[in-house]
């Protein structure tokens, strides 16, 4: 057997069950309603997350930058036949050269 459709309900409990279909609808469209309140906030918060974190980023990318060309200019004052001939034995350990 087929459930009664609200044409073939009586009409106070056709009315009935339209309400209640009614009032769930207002429910769901309610809960809708505060979810997208809520999705619209936590979507401006990462959004602020992303342009801050942007902003640091550009800021370790300036001072990475400002870093290589200090380095670049202390190897260029370095002697070039300095920089090839001590700079190797600068970075091997002291060694201790008295001996018994």
């Amino acid at each position: 057997m087929h459930p009664p459709t609200i044409k073939s309900l009586p009409l106070p409990l056709a009315r009935t069950r339209a309400m209640s279909k009614l009032e769930d609808l207002a429910d769901r469209v309610e809960r809708l309603l505060l979810r997208r309140h809520e999705l619209q906030r936590t979507n401006v918060l990462l959004e602020q997350q992303l342009s801050n974190i942007t902003g640091e980023r550009d800021n370790l990318r300036s001072r990475l930058n400002a870093a290589r060309a200090r380095i670049d200019m202390l190897l260029d004052r370095l002697p070039a036949d300095a920089a090839s001939a001590e700079a190797p034995s600068a970075l091997l350990p002291a060694t201790n050269k008295a001996a018994p």
